[in-house]
């Protein structure tokens, strides 16, 4: 293809909307009328699902709830006038809260002002939160955020230490139902430290939770300082313009009507059945073209702008939890997904793009360029060039050096990332994998998987209790064969890592022991004084 053909190409194959700030080019990605035709019938069905999912139809059967992220920014779509209510209510509620904190009128027991949020969450609880942290925030803003996303101990105490003055310090806790343990068990810590630091922990805290759950019945019971709703309706992966979102964003002084202003736009935009004006189902069917729909081809996710490095991240939960299903909606096995991966260009250009390039051909790419370099005074890094001229020319130059060698990609353009944008950026992916879940006849909502992961750390907790009880009960040195015997449980692996993992943390009293010239390490439990 010469020049010329290629920027014909680029003319049919790029969606623009000025009004957003949006642009997609698709031109790379192998797309043809053929192609189109045969997906025209899919793509058919994938609307009227879409259109069903907004009416209000149960979308997740295995929990018989509807799926409303939608309504999220557009209140006046929801199937109920007491959802609308509660919708309009609590984003008015949480903008007042942040306004509250930021001007005193909520503050410490000491009367100080809250200079740090401390978000304590996992998954969608804290993905989104973290993206849109990183990509709005100045230097400048009304407080500075933190995450507690893990149950990693050691994670969880670097945190802390980087919080540092924890009396101005508000920690929010998000979790849907108030049972998940990475984020019980972070909150726990975080208490901990609160305590050891002579503070009131509830004093400090706020929920962000389903009515009645575990979580909320701690706040109510510890007089918390505020809480807020989580809907069984929403996701997690598709929570960040719920209160997951708005309430750490709101907090640090970012405008979160504005980034609901921007979803609702591109909701609107996406809605429309004509594909050419619907960069949504554009964007699913490149996908499909590009994974020839079994996720054949991973999606390497490249974002030229150090403010949207975490949108790979985040893409990874809202793509892969969506699509990675084993049954599709007829019940049938047919263990789809569509692996998502990256890192910001161009700092990986001189990393895994030489792969890209010359290696294994299985994969296409999705550039997110941003037209705006910097909001201040431009510096010229050479006689007229500036660093923003030369993160362009990377972006192009690899895009064309992928191109050469057959590699296909999207890129996706937004003339700045501000509030606004963020919120269509959102948008315009949730609505790319409803529609491409439905392509490849998915259930989008639902998450077995995850559940299957949760309850087999549970056995492996109660194993533990087994095993150390047994260790206590029989006082001399015992082999991990000994002590899964002992147990009851023929899960030799397992036993010897609880115990290892154990006595390297001198917890629950094990240690390793010697027992003659035995290869085998042995344990034993000892009194701790």
């Amino acid at each position: 293809m010469n020049a010329q053909e290629r920027w014909q190409h680029y003319r049919t194959w790029r969606f623009d909307d000025e009004a957003l700030g949006v642009s997609l080019d698709l031109s790379r990605m192998g797309l043809d009328g053929a192609f189109i035709d045969a997906m025209r019938a899919p793509l058919a069905r994938a609307f009227d699902a879409m259109e069903a999912l907004e009416s209000g139809a149960i979308a997740n059967p295995d929990e018989g709830r509807m799926v409303g992220h939608y309504w999220l920014r557009d209140p006046s779509r929801a199937p109920t006038p007491s959802l609308r209510e509660a919708i309009e209510s609590t984003v008015d509620a949480v903008v007042r809260f942040a306004a509250d904190v930021h001007a005193g009128a909520v503050s410490t027991p000491s009367g100080a002002r809250f200079t740090t949020v401390l978000v304590v969450g996992i998954g969608g609880s804290a993905l989104g939160p973290q993206f849109v942290s990183n990509a709005l925030r100045t230097g400048r803003d009304a407080m500075r955020v933190l995450f507690v996303d893990n149950t990693d101990p050691d994670g969880i105490e670097r945190t802390l230490g980087d919080v540092g003055d924890l009396s101005t310090t508000l920690t929010v806790v998000i979790s849907k139902s108030g049972g998940t343990k990475e984020t019980r068990n972070g909150m726990l810590e975080v208490k901990r430290a609160y305590e050891r630091a002579g503070l009131a922990f509830e004093a400090h805290a706020v929920a962000v939770t389903g009515e009645g759950s575990e979580l909320d019945r701690a706040a109510v019971a510890g007089a918390w300082r505020a809480r807020f709703p989580m809907w069984d309706w929403v996701g997690g992966r598709t929570s960040e313009l719920s209160t997951v979102g708005l309430l750490p964003a709101a907090l640090q002084g970012f405008d979160v009507r504005a980034m609901l202003d921007g979803a609702r736009a591109m909701d609107a935009l996406t809605r429309t059945k004509d594909l050419r004006a619907n960069p949504a189902a554009q964007m699913a069917l490149a996908w499909h073209r590009g994974s020839n729909g079994r996720g054949e081809r991973a999606m390497v996710v490249l974002p030229y702008k150090d403010r949207l490095e975490l949108f790979s991240r985040y893409l990874q939960q809202l793509v892969m939890e969506s699509i990675g299903k084993e049954l599709d909606l007829d019940g049938k096995p047919v263990f789809q997904g569509l692996t998502v991966y990256g890192n910001k260009g161009s700092t990986d250009q001189h990393a895994y793009v030489q792969q890209l390039r010359d290696g294994v051909d299985n994969f296409f790419v999705t550039f997110l360029e941003v037209l705006r370099d910097r909001a201040g005074d431009d510096l010229e890094v050479e006689p007229g060039v500036t660093a923003g001229d030369y993160l362009f020319g990377f972006l192009e130059g690899t895009r064309a050096a992928l191109s050469e060698r057959g590699r296909p990609s999207i890129t996706l353009t937004l003339d700045a990332v501000d509030a606004r944008r963020v919120g269509a950026l959102i948008a315009l992916y949730e609505r790319a994998v409803g529609l491409y879940a439905s392509l490849v006849n998915v259930n989008a909502y639902h998450q077995p998987g995850v559940e299957a992961g949760k309850k087999a750390a549970g056995v492996v907790i109660a194993l533990q209790s087994k095993v150390l009880a047994a260790l206590r009960a029989h006082g001399e040195p015992r082999t991990a064969e000994e002590a899964a015997r002992e147990a009851g449980s023929d899960d030799v692996e397992t036993v010897f890592k609880i115990l290892r993992h154990a006595s390297a943390n001198a917890q629950h009293g094990v240690v390793r022991a010697r027992r003659g010239d035995a290869s085998e390490p042995v344990f034993c439990a000892v009194r701790v004084s």
